[in-house]
């Protein structure tokens, strides 16, 4: 349990950016799950507060937070820097997207 000095400490809007991961998360779980029904296939996913790790044989995806600040990186080496804005979406240098829709796309290629 966090006392209030913890809490004060904290960045604005941290929380909401803390609820939005576990999203995020739970969402990657989900799409992963869905699209790995056909061939039998899962993928295995860990988290932490600041840590998403999704792997499916080679394939592999990790997400690192700072407050509103999400960083990706897959196996190849690709990596980018998204922004969470306080209506959930994610924004990069390429415009914004819907947290589902930005799960959703990583799943289907984390399990293709």
């Amino acid at each position: 349990m966090l006392n209030s000095s913890d809490a004060d400490s904290r960045p604005p809007h941290d929380e909401l950016f803390r609820e939005l991961w576990v999203s995020l998360a739970s969402l990657l779980k989900s799409y992963t799950s869905l699209h790995g029904l056909a061939g039998n296939r899962t993928a295995i996913i860990e988290q932490d507060e600041e840590r998403i790790l999704v792997r499916h044989g080679d394939k592999r995806l990790g997400l690192k937070r700072s407050c509103s600040s999400v960083v990706w990186e897959r196996e190849d080496g690709r990596s980018g820097t998204l922004e969470w804005m306080e209506s959930g979406r994610l924004r990069s240098n390429a415009g914004e997207e819907e947290m589902d829709l930005a799960a959703e796309t990583w799943a289907r290629e984390l399990m293709q």
